[in-house]
């Protein structure tokens, strides 16, 4: 695989890591804690996308005016990508172990004064320090494929990462039950109280990790653009990524609309409960890294870009009536179709995930917190876009529209997978 060409970019590569963490037997990533890693950034993550059913409690309820209630679920966005690209990369300067603890403590902080503010300014503040300080996750990333054996490192990024999925899929109906029965702020407080317990038990379970790197931290920040000018994998999976999350933010972005009109007038519960049917798409994270692991990424990656494709056919069947099919004549089918092309979308995209975070994590092991930043950020970039072209799509023509930007998205990732593959 390639390395920095770029003289800067040398100076910066650091030695290897003083103590290798496979050296000592508890510092390798057993099957517990896989599982609490993933269980920790799947909780982390919905600091970022469970506001997103709360715009409408919180800016009522803090008196904000109608063109600025989108703020309360745009700025953790905002503010994660400015996480990724000022926070992240300090993994590779200091001590690890003490920095994903004081991250996260700041994170619970801002997340208790979101629950207690009585000031939408205040409030919109602290909800973006909240989304800047979880971009913690891309430090427990790194941190967990570092602890992995090689050959086993990408079922390790896989098995995290289904944590993080489910805690995207899960966030909205998860955040709009607390909002019916304890309120927004609980929602908040109940979150700052479990990344106040979820730094704790990381500072007594993660292993002293420090970078040997004797780079400043402006140079640190410099060396992104080099690292992305210089690592064609990176390009290349970030890109892919970007257009997997667009398709995925697009469909979750107008899903719920759907759902609410007939033939399917599903509450907020229902709606609840259709995202835990189309969060079973994540179980397929371990398989996808246990299938990188054995040599056929292309294979896995190819499949899972038609899987994408098929998914979205199957929506826009269910959904919007392509090829003759009658959702209200069919209301149940209908339902259960549009469940099995959730799944099948999530997975599809989480596969890609999954295979592009494998790749990224064996490029350049003491770059891995700025290479893990730039890839979630761009991948991030392609979910915002998406989930524009949703709204955007689902008032010009419904659920229709929001199918074709899906299915652009897709058909996209499968032509430039290919070219990549074959530029390779």
């Amino acid at each position: 695989m390639t390395r920095p060409t770029d003289p800067s970019a040398q100076q910066l590569v650091p030695s290897p890591i003083q103590t290798p963490l496979s050296a000592t037997p508890e510092w390798v990533l057993t099957t517990p804690l896989t599982l609490f890693f993933a269980s920790a950034v799947g909780v982390i993550v919905m600091n970022l996308t469970a506001a997103q059913p709360l715009t409408g409690p919180v800016s009522r309820s803090l008196g904000l005016p109608p063109e600025l209630a989108g703020l309360v679920a745009m700025l953790p966005q905002l503010g994660y990508a400015a996480g990724l690209l000022l926070l992240v990369p300090l993994c590779d300067l200091l001590e690890n172990r003490r920095l994903i603890f004081r991250v996260l403590i700041c994170c619970a902080a801002f997340l208790g004064l979101s629950a207690i503010a009585r000031s939408g300014w205040l409030f919109l503040a602290s909800v973006s320090l909240a989304g800047a300080t979880s971009s913690v996750i891309q430090m427990l990333v790194p941190m967990a494929a570092s602890m992995a054996p090689e050959h086993r490192r990408g079922r390790a990024v896989g098995n995290v990462m289904s944590g993080l999925m489910i805690g995207i899929l899960l966030s909205r109906p998860l955040a709009s039950v607390i909002d019916g029965t304890l309120g927004w702020r609980a929602f908040f407080g109940l979150e700052a109280g479990a990344d106040a317990l979820l730094a704790i038990v990381l500072y007594t379970r993660l292993p002293t990790r420090k970078p040997a790197t004797s780079a400043r931290y402006a140079e640190l920040l410099r060396s992104l653009w080099t690292l992305l000018r210089t690592e064609p994998l990176l390009r290349r999976r970030s890109t892919l990524a970007a257009l997997a999350l667009g398709a995925f933010s697009a469909f979750w972005t107008s899903i719920a609309l759907l759902l609410s009109q007939p033939p399917f007038s599903l509450s907020m519960q229902g709606v609840a409960v259709f995202a835990l049917a189309g969060a079973s798409g994540a179980i397929v994270t371990p398989l996808a890294g246990y299938l990188g692991d054995r040599g056929a990424d292309h294979a896995t990656q190819l499949a899972a870009h038609l899987l994408m494709i098929a998914a979205v056919l199957v929506l826009g069947v269910a959904g919007a009536g392509w090829g003759g099919f009658s959702p209200k004549a069919h209301p149940e089918l209908a339902l259960a179709l549009l469940v099995a092309g959730a799944a099948a979308l999530d997975a599809g995209v989480i596969t890609d995930q999954t295979l592009g975070r494998r790749v990224i994590n064996l490029i350049n092991p003491p770059m891995r917190g700025r290479l893990n930043a730039l890839f979630v950020g761009i991948f991030f970039v392609g979910g915002a876009i998406g989930a524009v072209l949703s709204g955007a799509a689902w008032a010009w023509a419904g659920w229709t529209g929001v199918c074709f930007v899906c299915l652009g998205f897709t058909v996209a990732i499968l032509l430039l997978g290919a070219i990549f593959r074959r530029a390779r």
